[in-house]
């Protein structure tokens, strides 16, 4: 239907989970009360309660978010994520809600639902963008694929039987090259998923810098690198071994044949993250991570008087 509304949300959700059901139910009622325009996809209404007044999108394309200024997602990490894909492709700022485990794109918990659709009513959230990388990869001088991570590309062996052997270049120079599970090739974003598994350093979102980190590497020296945001980092896979395969964001891959070459650079365009609270990276992490501060005294306050 088409909507009259001054202002439109739109709301993508994980229908798998009844948590997300019942999140949907909640955030659309509480929008509309406010005059608060909502649209989903097609697809998903069919699992979710919801009242006539919502709009309805049958195609899923960045132009579904047209006149919307803002992307809810509700979901675990991997929604999240694919509300990043849209958040990218539009140019409009996502804000998620977790409704899975770790979540650190994730801006509020489902508890905190209330709380959301009250700061979005109030236009009471800022925008911070996130830096993305854009993904070529090479055969013969060739671009045969390109792609884009807000996390991390990686680069990993198709089978369990075989290493998959690479050489490591950064800005144009050879690093090292060994026998490896994989590389993961990830932003400051990244560096709590995939990289973190891989014994990545945490990087706070706001240093521009891009990783590279060696998955179960069989060599002396494969230690986790972080370069220059401007930096262009390079994996060859090695032309005498099995073929290999490139995942972005553990959402999209691509094989990579015998001899490819995968680059990452810093990414033209960045995805806009909702915030509606100034709560420090280290706060996130403790939270999220459940990590031991007991103990802790303070830094030590000084009088005024």
């Amino acid at each position: 239907m088409t909507q009259n509304l001054a202002r439109t949300v739109f709301l993508l959700a994980h229908t798998g989970r009844p948590a997300a059901i019942r999140s949907a139910e909640l955030v659309v009622k509480g929008l509309l009360a406010h005059g608060i325009g909502v649209r989903v996809l097609e697809e998903e209404a069919r699992d979710l309660p919801l009242p006539d007044e919502v709009g309805l999108v049958k195609e899923a394309t960045p132009q579904c978010l047209d006149g919307c200024e803002l992307l809810i997602v509700l979901g675990g990490d991997g929604t999240l994520l694919r509300g990043a894909e849209f958040a990218r492709a539009s140019g409009v700022p996502m804000l998620g809600v977790n409704l899975g485990r770790v979540g650190f794109l994730a801006e509020a918990e489902r508890d905190d639902l209330d709380r959301v659709v009250d700061r979005v009513v109030a236009r009471s959230y800022e925008v911070e963008e996130r830096m993305t990388v854009d993904v070529v990869v090479h055969r013969n001088g060739d671009i045969v694929h390109t792609d884009w991570a807000l996390n991390e590309a990686a680069v990993q062996k198709a089978g369990a039987e075989k290493l998959l052997e690479v050489v490591l270049e950064i800005d144009g120079r050879p690093v090292t090259g060994f026998g490896c599970d994989g590389v993961v090739l990830s932003t400051p974003t990244g560096s709590t998923a995939y990289a973190f598994s891989a014994g990545g350093p945490v990087v706070w979102p706001e240093v521009e810098a891009l990783l590279m980190v060696p998955i179960s590497a069989h060599a002396l020296f494969a230690k986790p690198l972080v370069t220059s945001p401007d930096s262009v980092l390079a994996v060859e896979v090695l032309p005498h071994i099995p073929p290999g395969v490139l995942w972005c964001d553990g959402r999209r891959t691509v094989e990579l044949p015998p001899g490819a070459r995968v680059e990452v650079r810093r990414g033209a365009v960045p995805v806009r993250l909702a915030r509606l609270h100034h709560s420090s990276f280290t706060d996130r992490l403790v939270a999220k991570f459940a990590l031991p501060t007991t103990g802790w005294r303070g830094a030590p306050h000084h009088s005024t008087e």
